[in-house]
């Protein structure tokens, strides 16, 4: 099968990513076998390209926003059949037994696995997947629309409830990406006021083409004091004035899984009144279903930038160069 790799982890200019044929998997007891139609791509999959996230096996293949259908079913297999379409997201595998598992945090599970950084992703035309961690794609959604619904809008949705919107709230984003411009549409529909911070022009006229009531740049001071903030940038140097633009008993949560260094806080201007600042892990089962049916009933409207599949190389150059509004997706077919 064709597949993108992460050779020698490096700055994206420097092309880490390898091209090339690899043997084609097979599914194991308990697993499916996927041909994947389209992979979106997170910005967890730059990070893993350029050695931010240290990949966990050799020439990993990234990718953990796969729509596809299943091909073949190993044995134990009882929720889906050959022909179903599937989704796979970042979560590949939870111990079951660990007390983290046990009480219903899986995404704290103290051995997980994840796709496309433990185990072979969707750069390619084939992977597996334990039949437990698949999810059942809502019809209502394109293969195109349903991929960056699989990190970027779980994460988001995720951390959407990290970050407590009480009714009726003020919600601060930071940052306005591919998961970002799905949370809003989720906040909205939720009852929230939508402030956006971000350095894309592009995305800022996303922004309030999504209804945001304010936009401006990533360190511009909101209008109004916020009840909740998220933090979508990878950029420490954005805690301190988000925790700044911050009401009284407001919390921010970081969303993502790589944080540049956080300046030094000072409690009294950043934190005193209290301020509560969150980090954001994974996600469980539970958060994908109910953010998936969640997102078919609104339903939410990615917006998408769709490249070949052999040009995965580049859609992490445009990622990382913020010439990419909302999601890339990687159309296999073309």
């Amino acid at each position: 099968m064709r597949a993108w790799w992460v050779g020698e982890p490096g700055p994206i200019a420097s092309m880490p990513l390898e091209w090339g044929e690899r043997p084609d998997p097979a599914p194991g007891p308990g697993e499916l076998l996927v041909g994947v139609h389209v992979c979106g791509v997170c910005r967890t999959d730059l990070h893993l390209a350029e050695g931010d996230l240290k990949p966990r096996q050799p020439n990993v293949i990234p990718g953990h926003e796969v729509v596809g259908t299943v091909l073949e079913v190993g044995d134990g297999c009882t929720r889906f059949r050959p022909g179903d379409r599937v989704g796979v997201a970042w979560l590949g595998k939870s111990c079951g037994t660990c007390r983290y598992c046990f009480r219903g945090d899986e995404n704290l599970c103290i051995s997980p696995t994840f796709t496309g950084w433990d185990q072979d992703g969707g750069y390619a035309e084939r992977l597996t997947v334990a039949e437990d961690f698949a999810y059942a794609i809502p019809a209502v959604f394109t293969d195109e629309q349903a991929a960056p619904l699989l990190c970027s809008g779980i994460i988001g949705y995720h951390a959407l409830q990290r970050a407590a919107v009480p009714d009726g709230g003020r919600l601060g984003i930071y940052g306005f990406g591919g998961s970002a411009h799905l949370t809003a549409q989720i906040a909205r529909h939720q009852g929230a006021s939508v402030y956006v911070m971000t350095r894309s022009e592009a995305a800022r006229a996303l922004a309030r083409e999504l209804g945001a009531i304010f936009v401006g740049g990533p360190y511009d001071t909101p209008p109004d004091a916020l009840d909740s903030a998220i933090l979508f940038a990878p950029v420490g140097d954005l805690v301190p004035p988000a925790l700044q633009a911050l009401d009284r008993g407001g919390t921010l949560a970081v969303a993502g899984i790589h944080l540049s260094d956080i300046p030094a806080l000072n409690y009294q201007r950043d934190l005193f009144n209290e301020r509560r600042l969150l980090s954001v892990t994974a996600n469980t089962r539970k958060d994908g279903e109910q953010f998936l049916a969640l997102a078919a009933t609104i339903p939410l409207e990615p917006t998408t930038t769709i490249y070949p599949f052999e040009a995965a190389d580049q859609a992490l150059a445009d990622l990382d160069g913020d010439r990419v509004t909302g999601s890339a997706v990687l159309d296999m077919s073309r």
